[in-house]
């Protein structure tokens, strides 16, 4: 059993208080292979955290309250306190990999997620591979509501059609609408607006922008596995140079063995309505480019992928992803590898 938890322990059967510093309390936080809890078992938030009284001089008053997830007063922040540490009352959970730009995580994050893809072009499309390299950043700025910044990028292009330069730039905000540590569930909402700054050569910088409004959701099943779904409408501002979308993505993943993970993720694109551009009459560009084609309402393209996540502890992620079309249309994909590396605050 853990030293420091075990004397801790021993001092509350003794009637004395115990005093420790609140990051070695966190909630959530991943139970060593020496405990007496499961070797890959995070241990339920309230069971540590609610048996101590936390003095922290770090904070500007100390705390008295019993430390929970919901306490703010004993949280590092950056920026004068701007930017607070993300939610640590989920940290048994993985964020999804496929759809990267709309499959949002639920939790409330500070971090900084880098992104590599190799997006493969069906002949049909013109073939060729288009290599993206991006970063995502999200800041909790309350317990319940996070800016995030979720598309951006350069794109280094084979296709004849697509060439190399810069990706449009998205950011908005997430709202956690549900959170319960104890049953290890949550739902948050959010909205997000793309700013037509891309390269036209590029197939972004089209329209006038885009919206983005999206529901998602996470839960605990199966003792070390996690569901997420996120479901959103892509909302350009000028439906004529830009098409309808609404997608519904699905990631489940297991931790197999101790910081390992392994996962699958499904998504569905559904066009509602056309744009009226006569470039790629009857394609779309799936989730990273919108043609604004015609011919495409009522189109339907799902895809599927599996994957694995290496998590050595709470602050980072390192995931990989390979994703097919499950459809007989195609559109863009051909076939995907994502690779991801977070860090997270």
């Amino acid at each position: 059993m853990n030293a420091k938890f075990s004397a801790a322990v021993a001092a509350l059967a003794l009637g004395m208080p115990s005093i420790a510093p609140a990051q070695q309390l966190m909630p959530s936080e991943i139970v060593g292979a020496d405990s007496a809890v499961a070797p890959y078992e995070y241990a339920s938030p309230p069971a540590i955290a609610d048996q101590f009284v936390i003095d922290d001089p770090s904070c500007d008053v100390g705390c008295t309250e019993q430390l929970s997830c919901s306490d703010s007063c004993c949280e590092k922040a950056i920026l004068c306190g701007l930017i607070k540490q993300s939610d640590h009352c989920f940290d048994s959970f993985i964020s999804p990999m496929t759809n990267p730009v709309f499959f949002e995580d639920p939790r409330q994050l500070t971090e900084v997620r880098g992104i590599f893809l190799n997006h493969k072009v069906p002949l049909a499309a013109g073939g060729g591979d288009i290599q993206v390299y991006a970063a995502q950043a999200r800041a909790r700025i309350t317990d319940r509501l996070s800016i995030i910044a979720t598309k951006d990028g350069y794109a280094v292009s084979q296709n004849p059609v697509i060439a190399d330069g810069w990706a449009d730039v998205a950011a908005g905000l997430k709202y956690t609408i549900y959170s319960d540590a104890e049953t290890q569930r949550l739902l948050s909402g959010g909205l997000t607006y793309e700013i037509p700054a891309g390269t036209p050569r590029t197939r972004q910088g089209n329209g006038d922008g885009e919206f983005h409004l999206f529901l998602t959701g996470g839960a605990q099943v199966l003792g070390y596995g996690h569901v997420i779904s996120g479901s959103g409408f892509r909302l350009p501002a000028d439906s004529s140079e830009e098409s309808q979308m609404w997608y519904w993505s699905n990631h489940f993943d297991y931790q197999v063995v101790q910081k390992w993970y392994f996962l699958t993720e499904y998504n569905w694109y559904h066009w509602m309505s056309s744009g009226n551009n006569d470039f790629a009459p009857g394609i779309e560009g799936g989730d990273l480019f919108n043609f604004g084609s015609t011919g495409v309402a009522g189109n339907d393209i799902v895809t599927g992928a599996i994957g694995a996540k290496y998590k050595p502890n709470r602050h980072v992620e390192i995931g990989v992803a390979w994703e097919l079309p499950l459809t007989e249309r195609r559109d863009v994909l051909e076939n995907r590898l994502t690779v991801d590396a977070i860090l997270r605050y």
